[in-house]
Order: C-alpha cells, then sequence, then structure tokens
C-alpha cells in the first residue's frame, strides 16, 4: 500500500482503514484555501519517507462531509491517528513538530511486517534513545500517569506530581520490544525507570533518595502552574486576541470576523491560537469565566467575544479601549 495517498470518497476511507489493520494510519482533514494545510502536506510527505510502515492520507474535509462529521472536524488542518479502524489520537491545528511527535511515537508501537527489518537490535537501540530522550524528563512505567498499573509506578507519579516536575511518560505496557529491550539498553532489571536529559537517573528508590537530599527539585525542570501561564499569555500584549487560528489565518467564522475588526482599527494586537494548544483552551474559559472563542483583552482585562466587540464598534467605544483610553 502507498504510504501517502489521497482519499476522495467515504467508502474509499473506510476500506482503507479495514486494509491498514494494526498499522498506523495518519488522516489529514485539509481544504485546498488554506495555506496552512498545503504546508502540513508537505511535512507529511517528508513523514511518509521517514516511515514507511505508517500510511499518510490526504482527505478534503469539505469533499467528504460525512466523514469530516463523523469525527467533529470544525477546522483545517486537523489529523486523526488510527490503528485497527479506531481513533488513538488527535492534532488540531498546523503544528508540525507535534505532528512529528505524535507519529513517532505511536510508529514506535505499531507492528512492523516480517521480513523489514534490518539490524533490529541497532534500530531497537536508536528507538530507545530516541525514547529516553524524548522530553526533558521521561518516565517509564506501568500504565500512565493518570491510570499507574502497579504501586511503584503510582509512588514515583505522586513525588513528581507533588514536586511539580514536568515530565513525559511510556506505558511498557503498550510495546513489548520497549519493555524488554529498555532493560538491557539502561542495564537496568525492573520499572518504572526514570531519565533525565537521557539518562538513566533510576528506579523508584533512588527518586525517593533523590527527594529526601533535596536533588530532585535541583535537577527536574517544574511545570509552569496554568493559572500563571494564563496571566502571562493575557498580558503579553496590550491587546491580546485568543482566537481559532492566527493573525495571518483565522479557522472559523466568528474568529475571522473580529480579525478583521481589529486588523481595520490600526491598533497593534497579538493573537494565541487556542487550537494549539488544549490545557490553554479550557483552561480560559474557567479562568474568566467565559465559555467561548474569540475572546479579546486589553491591559490583561477581558473585554469580551464577537457580540461585545461588534457593539463596542457601533457605539464608537472600541477605539479608545483599544488605546487603553478609558
Amino acid at each position: 500500500m502507498a504510504t501517502l495517498v489521497e482519499v476522495l470518497s467515504a467508502e474509499q476511507y473506510e476500506e482503507l482503514l479495514k486494509q491498514s489493520g494494526k498499522s498506523l494510519v495518519v488522516v489529514h482533514f485539509w481544504a485546498p484555501w488554506a495555506p496552512q494545510c498545503s504546508q502540513m502536506n508537505e511535512v507529511m510527505a517528508v513523514l511518509a519517507k521517514e516511515h514507511p510502515n505508517v500510511t499518510f492520507v490526504k482527505l478534503e474535509a469539505e469533499a467528504v462531509p460525512e466523514i469530516s462529521e463523523k469525527y467533529d472536524i470544525s477546522s483545517v488542518p486537523t489529523f486523526l491517528f488510527f490503528k485497527n479502524s479506531q481513533k488513538v489520537d488527535r492534532l488540531d491545528g498546523a503544528h508540525a513538530p507535534e505532528l512529528t511527535k505524535k507519529v513517532q511515537r505511536h510508529a514506535s508501537s505499531a507492528s512492523i511486517p516480517a521480513g523489514s527489518i534490518v539490524n533490529k537490535k541497532e534500530d531497537l537501540n536508536v528507538r530507545l534513545k530516541k525514547l529516553t530522550s524524548a522530553a526533558p524528563c521521561m518516565l517509564f512505567m506501568k500504565g500512565s500517569p493518570q491510570e499507574p498499573r502497579c504501586g511503584f509506578s503510582r509512588q514515583i507519579v505522586d513525588i513528581l506530581n507533588k514536586h511539580n516536575i514536568q515530565f513525559s511518560s511510556f506505558d511498557i505496557f503498550s510495546d513489548e520490544e520497549i519493555r524488554q529491550g529498555l532493560k538491557t539498553y539502561s542495564n537496568w532489571p525492573t520499572y518504572p525507570q526514570f531519565y533525565v536529559k537521557g539518562e538513566l537517573v533510576g528506579g523508584l528508590d533512588i527518586v525517593k533518595e533523590l527527594e529526601v537530599s533535596g536533588e530532585l527539585d535541583d535537577m527536574c525542570p517544574k511545570v509552569q502552574k496554568l493559572e500563571d501561564k494564563l496571566k502571562g499569555l493575557i498580558n503579553k500584549a496590550n491587546v491580546m486576541l485568543f482566537l481559532k487560528g492566527n493573525k495571518q489565518m483565522a479557522k472559523c467564522g466568528f474568529s475571522k470576523q473580529i480579525l478583521e475588526i481589529l486588523n481595520n482599527s490600526g491598533v497593534d494586537f497579538e493573537t494565541f491560537d487556542i487550537l494549539e494548544d488544549e490545557e490553554v483552551r479550557q483552561g480560559l474559559k474557567t479562568f474568566s469565566n467565559w465559555p467561548t472563542f474569540p475572546q479579546l483583552y486589553v491591559k490583561g482585562e477581558l473585554i469580551g467575544g464577537l457580540d461585545i466587540v461588534k457593539e463596542m464598534k457601533e457605539s464608537g467605544e472600541l477605539m479608545s479601549v483599544l488605546k487603553s483610553e478609558n
């Protein structure tokens, strides 16, 4: 099967998923009128060469609406990841580094056809090196931080969370080759295993010792609290617009309208694409007690959404507010 294909119908799409079996399938819901989609198609072409066992699919969202509606595709580009015909992940927006990261992560646990492996041991070591260095702090555990599947894994997650340490994790139950190979690679026979900057720190007992000595806090980066992150974003510029899309290209009708109003105002402003960060997207709703987007802020204060901005424009208040005269 070709690794980069274009799907033109719902029937072709369903058949392709069935034929792919356990292999990873990445579907790009795109539109020809959106330049960011063309850019991401180029990224997919590069990834297809790097991952010959992954099937990359281009699907024009508006040409096959039944599929777009089935998966709640409200903007482009959007990427869905499938294994065994089941959706396993999603990425909204033109974010090439995140797409690459997700493809690498899901492809690492995809089944590889017999006869396609050359120098298997060497290839495994390359994978292990990439995984252990995938984030500044990496935890190889049984289960996930949200659902640990053994007591030792739960304890080490609790310690890292207690110290507000930023870390990524890998479920060793999801890939038996990684589970067994990492024991030899690091000469460490048990799990969990904790790595910092690609180097093995140790298991639960070592992490406990580092916690007691205070070294754990010194060696690991801390998670920025969501409230602090939101305050920083809101105050990044005097006029900040949180929307679906960016300053150059809106990804929904409401965002497009408010963007046009601000562009015509002549006032300098910055934007943040809430499709690029789900934590910000959900957190801002609670932080500002405003459930929808776009959201406009001036000097850190919420002005409102599209309707409020329209009303202020009609009443003549908008320019003075944007220029912080009131």
